[in-house]
């Protein structure tokens, strides 16, 4: 991705890291301009989000009466109203009455379905399209919901560096997007070989593994990591770590977590394990014991629990599904195919074991809360009925107002700890002097009123605003 900095920019963000370790050693106000650096001086390429209270990501007290001042791509200050100064000649953007918060990021996402109840159905009929019309789609769904990270796990692998690119270089909207292209399992599920690879022995496990690197994947996806052999598995996170890239893997049967474990993969997804109460006391410590290996990192997981929370209360008042935002980019027929798949939600042999899970979510949640590991926000969004231009949201109301989960926290994770993660903390995840603008805002409170995210009313990505 280029990155436009003006002569101007660079030497004020200098100024500003010099200004921070001043302040943080107690040898300087929080004003640039005590550093003789005249923020007014910038250039009509500057935008100044001005008066909103600020919640920066870092976690600690929002900012009121905020001001951001954007140059290009880039955050150059970060201040308030009474002390730091608005460039004479930049564009103002009031955000008086707003929440003001880094882009979202969804790290569970599938940019090839959007909705659809019938995947063989839809596996069969729109490969043609992923890449031209659904994916593209998808992410300017997720984009406009102020979704401006996606991590997008399963689909072709030359369809998924395609849109990628598109959008990191301009060419279509969307979020800034991190691929696996095909997951990796034992064994493709029949008619699913362009976005699953199977494995036959750890050389054949390696080789898959080095195909996707080079072809410039930005994440590992295993499934069924149970049904591999103990080689095979230790061979995928082994070449991929060695090729600096980071394993999710799935959570749904405890084998696979125990096997995840001691093959060192980073981030499991789903709280898995079906109707099952909870998870085995074995499984929890072995949970316990990677938490407590600082050396080697947190251990991510990412729940995805907000489309079977929610799935009984959608199929009774199911008025949501009316909603159009999910048509963005969608042709008429490609809409009506998809709506006509969910003419009766009660039907579905999707959800018809969700009822008996459901109550088991919060447990599970909190258990892995308690264990320690370190919680994303991920929605599985594209799964049935879920779309990308509402699932973002749906999982953070249902962490904050279901699971008594702290705002602040819930958004440290769908802002801060995915970008650690996925090692671009210096570049996205917080609202900071030069970092990028990715920022959000919302009229009103949105850490007591988190369901405020349902309607985005500003969204900027790398300094150029959206919405």
């Amino acid at each position: 991705m280029g990155t436009r900095t003006s002569p101007l920019s660079i030497r004020l963000q200098a100024l500003i890291c010099l200004a921070a370790i001043l302040r943080s050693a107690g040898l300087l106000a929080a004003d640039t301009e005590a550093l003789g650096t005249d923020t007014r001086a910038l250039g009509a390429d500057t935008k100044a989000l001005v008066g909103g209270t600020l919640i920066d990501g870092f976690g600690g007290e929002p900012i009121r009466n905020s001001v951001i001042l954007i140059e290009g791509e880039r955050i150059v200050a970060v201040g308030q109203v009474d002390t730091l100064p608005v460039p004479e000649l930049a564009e103002v953007i009031s955000t008086e009455g707003m929440s003001v918060l880094p882009g979202l990021w969804d790290m569970h996402v599938h940019l090839m379905i959007n909705g659809h109840t019938d995947y063989e159905h839809w596996d069969k009929t729109y490969p043609d399209q992923f890449e031209s019309v659904i994916m593209p789609a998808s992410a300017h769904q997720l984009l406009l919901a102020g979704v401006t990270s996606a991590r997008d796990l399963g689909a072709p692998l030359d369809a998924s560096i395609a849109v990628r690119d598109a959008i990191n270089t301009g060419k279509i909207p969307g979020p800034t997007v991190y691929v696996s292209g095909p997951f990796i399992q034992k064994e493709p599920y029949p008619g699913t070989e362009a976005f699953r690879w199977g494995v036959e022995g750890s050389r054949d496990a390696r080789a898959k593994v080095r195909r996707l690197a080079d072809a410039g994947v930005d994440v590992i996806k295993l499934i069924d990591q149970d049904q591999m052999t103990m080689e095979e598995l230790e061979a995928v996170v082994d070449e991929a770590h060695d090729r600096g890239l980071i394993v999710v893997a799935h959570a749904h049967r405890p084998e696979e977590i125990r096997r995840g474990l001691l093959a060192g993969v980073d981030n499991f997804e789903h709280t898995g394990l079906s109707t099952a109460p909870e998870y085995p006391p074995d499984v929890m410590t072995m949970i316990e014991e990677r938490t407590a290996q600082m050396n080697l990192g947190p251990l991510y997981w990412t729940p995805t629990v907000e489309g079977l929370y929610n799935y009984e209360y959608l199929r009774d008042n199911p008025e949501e599904l009316d909603n159009t935002s999910w048509h963005l980019g969608l042709s008429a027929s490609i809409i009506e195919d998809i709506r006509s798949s969910f003419a009766h939600p009660d039907r579905l042999s999707y959800f018809q074991i969700t009822p008996a899970r459901k109550p088991t979510l919060q447990h599970k949640f909190e258990q892995l809360r308690n264990a320690g590991v370190v919680l994303l926000i991920g929605t599985d969004s594209g799964i049935p009925m879920k779309f990308h231009s509402q699932s973002t949201w749906h999982e953070l109301d249902v962490w904050v107002n279901e699971f008594g989960y702290p705002a602040m926290q819930a958004i440290r994770s769908a802002s801060y700890w995915p970008s650690v993660l996925m090692g671009v903390d210096d570049q996205v995840g917080t609202v900071t002097e030069g970092k990028y603008a990715d920022i959000i805002a919302v009229k009103g409170d949105v850490l007591r009123h988190i369901a405020l995210l349902q309607d985005v009313d500003l969204v900027i990505k790398h300094g150029h605003r959206y919405k």
